[in-house]
């Protein structure tokens, strides 16, 4: 269920009243931005090469499957990848290394599932420049996960994810409107990747490829056309849950919806439903479950997929930022 500002950003609910409260954060936006530009505020620049992927919204839009998938295929080529993050949701103080057993409370969701699922060196931090310092002996390229908007650190390239079936919703700045920046920022980034919906112009057409689910139990994978038909709890703390559901509901399964606010903590009881139904999660959210969830748990593996041709010019353009020592 879609929060009341939620539906003033994409369903045109009312919200008028806060219009000139999103004028206000465009001005301080501006302001921010400007500084940096004019050399007021200074960017600090790591001693090695750093892309960013971000978006322009609050909430999800894809940008962390997509992280896993330059690792990857960046891994292919040689390149040695580590990812940084603000770890949001996290309460650990100063730069922190994030292991696969790492705690999502103190380091956040993200960084411990890019940990698990990579095995590539990943640091949090709130101040990202002190996260990259932590990695950046041991690697030959930095992806910030998030972070389009922190100035603090200076980038090579720039990656912007959309949701293509949200878009920027209304257009707004927040709160009037889920942007973080204007829309036109968009044009500056190096490259516009769109999961889901349709690509326009420059853009980059992505999409969400289900897998396996997972048992988080035993670590057991089992297809997920196993369960079409059944009826099954599906619970999603990310920032655009509807996407999970239809996801379950496109290959045939029937979702009972439990929808929760982006990196929300979930506790035992939170899991515990008053029936023998399977429950069904996405992978951000098993990294806080795994310790308490009972048999019957799965969560569901997601990789991201783009035409051969786009992956080989997006790679393309990273593998170059990588300078020789």
């Amino acid at each position: 269920m879609q929060s009341w500002l939620e539906r003033v950003w994409y369903e045109g609910g009312r919200g008028a009243w806060l219009v000139p409260l999103g004028s206000l954060f465009g001005a301080l936006v501006a302001t921010r931005r400007a500084a940096y530009r004019r050399g007021w505020l200074k960017s600090a620049k790591s001693r090695r090469p750093l892309v960013v992927v971000g978006n322009l919204t609050v909430g999800g839009s894809g940008k962390t499957p997509l992280v896993v998938w330059l690792v990857e295929r960046l891994r292919e080529r040689g390149i040695r990848v580590g990812v940084v993050s603000r770890g949001y949701g996290g309460t650990a103080a100063g730069a922190r290394r994030v292991t696969a057993d790492s705690d999502p409370a103190l380091v956040g969701d993200e960084p411990v599932l890019l940990a698990r699922r990579t095995g590539a060196p990943v640091a949090v931090a709130r101040e990202r420049v002190a996260a990259a310092t932590l990695l950046e002996a041991e690697v030959d390229l930095l992806i910030a996960d998030d972070g389009l908007q922190h100035y603090a650190l200076a980038r090579d390239l720039e990656i912007l994810v959309i949701d293509g079936e949200r878009r920027f919703g209304n257009g707004r700045l927040l709160p009037a409107g889920p942007l973080r920046e204007p829309a036109a920022r968009a044009a500056e980034a190096d490259f516009v990747l769109v999961n889901g919906g349709t690509a326009t112009g420059r853009e980059i057409a992505m999409r969400l490829v289900p897998g396996a689910l997972v048992a988080l139990d035993t670590g057991s994978r089992r297809p997920l056309a196993d369960m079409q038909g059944e009826r099954v709890h599906a619970l999603a703390a990310i920032g655009n849950p509807a996407r999970f559901f239809a996801t379950l509901r496109a290959a045939g399964l029937d979702p009972i919806e439990h929808p929760w606010p982006d990196h929300a903590a979930l506790g035992a009881a939170d899991l515990a439903f008053d029936d023998a139904l399977p429950v069904l999660m996405t992978e951000k959210d098993a990294v806080k479950c795994a310790k308490f969830a009972r048999p019957g748990s799965y969560w569901l593996e997601v990789s991201a997929e783009l035409a051969e041709s786009d992956a080989r010019r997006l790679l393309g353009a990273v593998a170059a930022t990588v300078r020789p020592e």
